[in-house]
């Protein structure tokens, strides 16, 4: 079973995680249960960030596993946590948008780098945390990488 790597399934509205490891948690949850990672997938991604943070800046994180994880991928995928009122990664970093990746054969690079263009922007970040449905989301996604 294929299917595209965002779809609005993988994207959680005001998601109110208290801890950064519960906002990673919610994302990794997110991509086990679409079928893109085994579930310990998760637990890569919590082992991940205790390495060094995914804090990105600009209000953006994007949690993923390790580098021994990727055998659990079982076909690229993002999940998108909106976090309105912001989880802490840190160091005072807050982040409303947690973006939980799961790139096979290299592909996460791409999915990154895509996703960087959208982060590079304070307002397209701001739009993703105000947004009220998860096509707002996508359409915001799409027309930065159409």
């Amino acid at each position: 079973m294929t299917h595209s790597i965002l779809n609005k399934e993988n994207i959680v509205l005001n998601a109110q995680p208290k801890t950064k490891e519960e906002a990673i948690r919610l994302a990794g949850e997110v991509l086990v249960k679409q079928g893109y990672v085994a579930p310990a997938y998760v637990d890569a991604m919590l082992e991940r960030e205790e390495l060094t943070s995914t804090y990105i800046g600009n209000n953006v994180a994007i949690p993923h596993g390790t580098e021994a994880a990727k055998a659990l991928v079982k076909q690229s995928g993002i999940s998108i946590v909106q976090v309105p009122d912001g989880v802490d990664f840190g160091g005072g970093n807050m982040a409303t948008i947690v973006i939980g990746i799961a790139g096979k054969d290299g592909e996460h690079l791409d999915i990154l780098s895509k996703l960087a263009l959208v982060c590079a922007e304070a307002a397209n970040v701001e739009a993703m945390a105000n947004a009220k449905t998860e096509e707002e989301i996508l359409a915001l996604l799409n027309e930065v990488n159409g």
